[in-house]
């Protein structure tokens, strides 16, 4: 068998998103719910327990990735052993910056993060770049040593953050903090109180059987590909960049929502009430921006989902080609073009869902989880041998779909008590709606009629009969969809002015 130094690539990113996920998720989840006033050096305790459970992590997945797993030939894919080190100790020193990162988020230190993962990725690509031009023969070290350079410079970015903040008491948001030197985001022995807060760790517990589960459903089919060789290399070559591409928009847009708004609902909700106990101004805000941020989810997973079927083909002809352009690539991107959009919904009642449950209604969904990630992988296998790479995502259409409806199912009893009702924002008006079909219906013409095989010309006339459409589409939303435009506004000058505060 011939092996390519791109698989085993992504064998070692899967081996580090394992481990990164399972170590800290659970963490973020129960130490970012509820207020910041807290006692944060218990917070911080805890948070340092991510450390060694990173390290049992990576230990044991590291055996697993060596031993029970398929190994290259060394003489084919040089360095693979010390790639798996290297990754595996790349996410311990990314942990190493987790109480920072939990304290910066807490307090909304946006532009923070921002900027340091930024400047990670940037630094950790012209590093690749120049050591692949000046020692192409190292290899996976080359990978593998950008990725831990990748994360020893995230870490820092915070250090050195909270090092010159901490150094200016005076400063208004050092005054906002719960520390005033740096020795206070280490772990220490409290005086008269527990090392943890027991109420905090018993939620991470539920929280850390829940992410076992979800990275089961958010990576599965890399775990079937990875261990049940179901996909030859070339086909996992086309998944990939078609994986790559379709994800861009989840990374870019939809996690960065999720991720600060599940710290908005844990901050604005009570766990353990009910919506007719809490402070109905809180439970009318909650509604509100998640009526939005759903009607937001809902436009954007739909503009590229009826887009993305008519110009699938034209974006892998550029990107790779006609190896990418006349193969399985279109029916794959076309396809999740649709997981997009049950991706983006799925994103943000999760969010909303996993900052309101309490901790039993969290482990009774873990049950459901458990069920869930089962029948996930065998699906993911089932379709598999059925229609190929389109049948992972096929089976993640399945698995988004199943977690939407439990999410949807818990929105409506959360509110049903009270005059909100949220999940209005799932419903476009018919104009707009309208709108989407006659733009999918012209803009799946012009792909019959004008790509790709009739020249440059045509594809410039394929995109802009798109660019026209996509403008009318927009239009209309614009003109229909007036209280999410309202939301918008409000939320940009909100930001505005709170980047004119600090």
């Amino acid at each position: 068998m011939a092996y390519k130094p791109r698989s085993f690539g992504e064998m070692l990113t899967l081996l580090y998103s394992t481990t990164i996920f399972l170590a800290r998720e659970a963490f973020r989840r129960a130490c970012l719910s509820g207020s910041t006033q807290r006692d944060w050096g218990q917070t911080i305790n805890l948070l340092w327990l991510t450390v060694p459970l990173g390290v049992f992590w990576s230990l044991f997945l590291g055996w697993v990735w060596l031993r029970l797993l398929e190994v290259p030939d060394p003489n084919v894919v040089p360095h693979y052993g010390a790639g798996v080190v290297l990754f595996g100790l790349s996410a311990v020193v990314e942990l190493l910056g987790e109480p920072f990162w939990v304290l910066a988020q807490a307090h909304m230190f946006v532009k923070l993060k921002v900027i340091a993962e930024s400047l990670s990725v940037i630094l950790k690509s012209g590093l690749t770049a120049f050591l692949v031009l000046w020692v192409p023969h190292w290899g996976l070290y080359i990978f593998s040593l950008a990725q831990v350079f990748y994360t020893a410079v995230l870490v820092l970015c915070y250090v050195t953050y909270f090092k010159k903040l901490l150094g200016f008491p005076k400063s208004t948001k050092q005054q906002t903090l719960p520390v005033s030197r740096m020795t206070d985001l280490l772990p220490s022995i409290l005086r008269s109180r527990a090392f943890v807060n027991w109420t905090e760790a018993k939620l991470t517990w539920s929280f850390f059987k829940q992410s076992f589960l979800k990275q089961i459903l958010t990576e599965g089919e890399r775990y079937v590909m990875t261990f049940l060789n179901v996909l030859n290399f070339g086909d996992q070559g086309v998944y990939d960049i078609v994986n790559n591409l379709g994800s861009l928009v989840a990374r870019l847009i939809f996690q960065p929502i999720e991720e600060s708004f599940y710290i908005f609902f844990a901050k604005v909700l009570e766990r353990e009430k009910d919506a007719t106990l809490q402070k109905q101004e809180d439970v009318a805000v909650a509604a509100t921006v998640l009526e939005s941020l759903l009607k937001l989810a809902l436009l954007t997973g739909l503009t590229i989902t009826v887009f993305g079927f008519a110009y699938s083909q034209l974006a892998l002809d550029i990107y790779g080609g006609a190896m990418l352009s006349s193969g399985s690539g279109p029916v794959l991107l076309r396809t999740y073009s649709l997981y997009v959009l049950l991706l983006a919904i799925n994103g943000v009642t999760e969010c909303f869902t996993f900052a309101a449950m309490s901790k039993e209604q969290v482990d009774r969904y873990n049950l459901t989880m458990l069920a869930l990630s089962s029948s996930f992988l065998v699906l993911s296998y089932l379709l598999t041998r059925w229609c190929g790479s389109v049948g992972f995502i096929l089976a993640n259409c399945f698995n988004m779909g199943i977690r939407i409806t439990q999410s949807l199912w818990f929105i409506h009893r959360y509110y049903r008590e009270s005059p909100h009702r949220p999940l209005a924002g799932l419903q476009l008006s018919p104009v707009l709606l309208g709108a989407f079909a006659l733009s999918g219906g012209i803009t799946g013409v012009s792909e019959a009629f004008l790509c790709c095989e009739q020249g440059w010309l045509a594809r410039l006339a394929h995109v802009a009969v798109g660019a026209f459409c996509l403008g009318a589409t927009l239009g209309t939303a614009f003109l229909t969809e007036t209280k999410l435009i309202h939301f918008l506004r409000t939320q940009l000058g909100a930001s505005r002015l709170a980047d004119k505060m600090t």
